[in-house]
């Protein structure tokens, strides 16, 4: 029965772009045979084609406004804008004002329904702010379009809407209870994390199952069922002040930069090479005097070679797979900052940040009925994603609140959070399609 829509297919693959067929985002999945679709999946996947025009012209509109993160007005205006389309088909939206953590706030929509409840994450802002150079969409051939925040994630929150709008046509939506949620700070979150990720947990509240719109990496022949956490860590190193030939004495010590040297290569030499585990130090100060600007992640040092070094700062990034292996990590780093050179002292903190989503069982059910419905469209397999390939996103604060989660299912394309960000347009009715055949299908399969 699913005969009808693989000429359809089959020419969208056709005009994927040139490139390695093994490199992420060169192309889009190879023609498989289709499997069976039911007639109302066929109806589903119809209406997603009739929308795709609609679709590009929300996409175009949502990616002209500016939306960088501290853009507050603006993040608002894309609330806005998704907020209309939503509201067209009948969700009750509201606006979370987002005073508490010094952003623009979230968008979160809700359309109640006899089925299963199921939770959409988007997000609204971007990394390009007012003053960046590069602020509007282009339509760059037949099936590219380059434009700020065009995959990251203006084109996912476009697949979400499109994906709805498709299911009310065919007369599916009613048997789903949706929420979408899009948070306008997921670039750059606001502080605390624990209000700014409220509203997110409050909607993921008795939720089946959460599906995030991020492009993943880019690759449409793959999705995300695990996303490494993140955090920052801040090592401040004190020494002893003396003349630079007193150094090395008992009554002296090593002075502050052999020490930071020290632990920055005892973490080298302790951590280095585990799996899903990278931490990196990314700036570093010494000397006899030291200002760290933390807020704009700058400084400097002041230190004359006749004097030992009184002072040393390092910062960088942790990022692991699970709670455990960052609980580990932690441990590790601390013992050897604790073991501090004659004449010094050291000590580590750790500031909030993103959770890590795990693989679990219940991602990988969904992923397993992701990759069928791609099969059964003839767009062949969907494999996950190699989560060290795989960055922090809003969905990892969902980890252990919701039985099964999947991302990394929007608009595919290369280039993100730089003035090359560009979508592959092929991807936007293929990303479509399989959003709302896998609502449709867990409308069935968790009723």
């Amino acid at each position: 029965m699913a005969a009808v829509l693989v000429p359809l297919l089959l020419a969208a693959c056709s005009r994927a772009q040139p490139g390695a067929p093994d490199a992420p985002g060169s192309a889009a999945p190879a023609p498989a045979a289709a499997g069976e679709l039911t007639a109302e999946e066929q109806a589903i996947a119809r209406a997603v084609d009739a929308e795709e025009e609609r679709a590009l012209a929300l996409l175009a509109r949502a990616v002209n406004i500016n939306s960088g993160t501290l853009n507050l007005d603006g993040v608002r205006q894309v609330g806005a804008l998704f907020s209309a389309e939503l509201e067209e088909l009948g969700f009750r939206a509201r606006w979370v004002d987002g005073a508490a953590f010094g952003r623009a706030g979230h968008l979160v929509a809700e359309r109640p329904g006899a089925g299963p409840k199921i939770l959409l994450v988007g997000h609204l802002d971007t990394v390009f702010e007012p003053d960046s150079p590069f602020q509007t969409f282009e339509r760059i051939g037949p099936d590219r379009a380059r434009g700020p925040g065009v995959i990251d994630m203006k084109g996912g929150n476009v697949v979400i809407v499109s994906a709805l709008r498709a299911l009310a046509a065919a007369g599916a939506l009613d048997r789903l209870h949706i929420v979408v949620v899009m948070n306008g700070d997921e670039e750059s979150a606001g502080q605390p994390l624990s209000a700014a990720r409220a509203a997110l947990l409050e909607a993921a509240r008795g939720a089946d199952a959460a599906i995030g719109f991020e492009d993943g990496d880019g690759d449409p022949r793959t999705a995300v069922i695990g996303r490494r956490g993140y955090m920052e860590w801040t090592v401040r190193v004190e020494g002893t002040p003396a003349h630079s030939s007193q150094i090395f004495r008992d009554e002296i010590g090593y002075g502050a930069v052999f020490e930071a040297a020290r632990v920055l290569d005892g973490f080298r030499t302790r951590l280095a090479g585990e799996a899903n585990l990278t931490f990196n130090p990314a700036l570093a100060l010494g000397g006899t005097q030291v200002d760290h600007d933390a807020a704009a992640a700058r400084g400097g040092a002041f230190g004359k070679a006749n004097v030992i070094a009184e002072h040393a700062l390092v910062t960088g990034d942790l990022r692991a797979l699970t709670p455990e292996q960052f609980a580990r990590t932690r441990k590790v780093m601390e013992e050897v900052v604790a073991a501090s050179l004659p004449g010094t002292s050291s000590a580590i903190s750790f500031e909030e940040g993103y959770p890590p989503l795990a693989p679990t069982d219940g991602n990988r059910r969904l992923l397993a009925l992701y990759d069928q419905i791609s099969r059964d469209l003839g767009a062949g397999p969907v494999t996950a994603v190699d989560p060290i390939n795989a960055g922090a996103a809003d969905v990892s604060f969902l980890a252990g609140a919701v039985p099964m989660i999947l991302d990394g299912v929007g608009l595919m394309g290369e280039g993100g959070h730089t003035a090359e960000e560009t979508a592959d347009l092929t991807t936007l009715p293929l990303q479509t399609r399989r959003a709302a055949l896998l609502l449709h299908r867990l409308s069935r399969t968790l009723d």
